[in-house]
């Protein structure tokens, strides 16, 4: 049965300029190795394809436990020079956690 990334995870988003950086935090850490076996930068591209322009690359950081997800020509320009309503994409990561994983 397939599920929401927000059931599971929350997310934070952070920007320099037309770059978007995502992070996917599981609640339970018992949570992390299913992120990431079906969280992939190609999966995320994918589901955010009508506003990542570029590349999306992963990484892991098992300690915390986390993902973040670096998503290159997102932003429509950036901060200073988009018409976009969220310019710093902060309701990106909401996108994001409306992905849907199956266990």
């Amino acid at each position: 049965m397939k599920r929401k990334l927000y059931e599971i995870a929350h997310s934070r988003a952070g920007d320099k300029g037309n770059t978007l950086v995502l992070s996917l935090i599981p609640y339970k850490e018992e949570d992390y190795p299913l992120l990431k076996e079906k969280v992939t930068a190609e999966a995320v591209k994918t589901h955010l394809q009508d506003i990542i322009a570029g590349e999306v690359e992963r990484y892991e950081l098992p300690n915390l436990p986390a993902l973040q997800f670096v998503c290159r020509q997102a932003l429509l320009g950036g901060v200073t020079t988009s018409l976009a309503m969220d310019t710093h994409g902060k309701s990106l990561s909401y996108a994001l956690l409306e992905m849907e994983v199956e266990p």
